[in-house]
């Protein structure tokens, strides 16, 4: 089975830039459809983008399009979150996750509990 390990969090002001990483261990990514999702205190985990595991489709919630890009380097086994224009409300801790069962569909899958392969979280901050 997959492990997955993020990076890249951190302290930020509002208007800022990140770029989120999550390597994979113990498999090859390229087999996985690969999400991030995040959670804020007091709130639940929600989605935020997602990509095929071919890398050729990708899916945002409403509140980061324009804003996030979701990316994947198989070869690095890797997946990236370019987030630009960081707002308050983006202040959360950011999952990734793996998708097994992605070739089975041809869409892009955004619900959690499509998502059986989870990291432990980068914490995001935005300071106003």
């Amino acid at each position: 089975q997959v492990q997955l390990v993020e990076s890249g969090g951190g302290l930020v002001q509002a208007g800022g830039s990140l770029r989120l990483s999550c390597t994979a261990s113990g498999d090859t990514l390229s087999r996985y459809g690969m999400g991030w999702f995040r959670q804020a205190p007091g709130k639940e985990r929600e989605f935020v983008a997602a990509i095929r595991w071919s890398g050729g489709s990708t899916s945002y919630a409403d509140s980061v399009k324009g804003r996030f890009t979701i990316s994947r380097d198989n070869a690095k086994n890797t997946l990236y979150l370019q987030i630009n224009s960081l707002k308050p409300e983006d202040t959360a801790t950011y999952y990734c996750a793996a998708d097994s069962r992605a070739y089975l569909y041809t869409s892009v899958r955004t619900r959690l509990y499509e998502y059986d392969y989870w990291g432990q979280g980068t914490q995001v901050t935005v300071s106003s």
